[in-house]
């Protein structure tokens, strides 16, 4: 995954996801992360009676986007995703509670499990490296830049 989307990633604090319901229509939910970039894995915690949780349990495949905490208005710069929701059992959960209390350690008190979002593919816009510059990756091919 290129340096400058890690980077970007990293230094932003909150998501947007979507999922769909039962009649295929978009659900967005926002919430805080962390991020495990070996892996390309996003941590966030929500308590599995939420109406997002329980339509992710049905439909796992996921979307969002990452904007920067603080935006400018003169520089677009932000990233979309594409990924799945990884069932609490899986191997790489493992480590995730760990990672996200270590970002948002006041999560603690708040009820809910960590969850964990396998990204399988980023699309960056980053004005700061030229109008209109893209980088995009796909967990199944090479960095592409346009």
């Amino acid at each position: 995954m290129n340096e400058n989307v890690i980077n970007f990633i990293q230094q932003q604090t909150c998501a947007t996801i979507s999922c769909v319901d039962e009649k295929n229509r978009p659900y967005c939910f926002s919430c805080f992360y962390a991020f495990n970039s070996d892996e390309g894995l996003l941590y966030f915690k929500s308590a599995a009676d939420t109406h997002h949780s329980m339509l992710m349990k049905k439909n796992p495949f996921v979307a969002g986007t990452i904007l920067p905490d603080k935006l400018n208005p003169l520089l677009v710069k932000g990233l979309q995703f594409e990924g799945l929701l990884l069932e609490e059992c899986n191997a790489l959960c493992k480590y995730a509670p760990g990672a996200y209390y270590r970002k948002h350690p006041m999560a603690i008190a708040i009820r809910g499990e960590i969850r964990v979002i396998q990204i399988n593919s980023i699309k960056m816009t980053d004005s700061t490296m030229g109008f209109g510059k893209k980088i995009t990756w796909n967990r199944t091919e090479s960095l592409v830049e346009q």
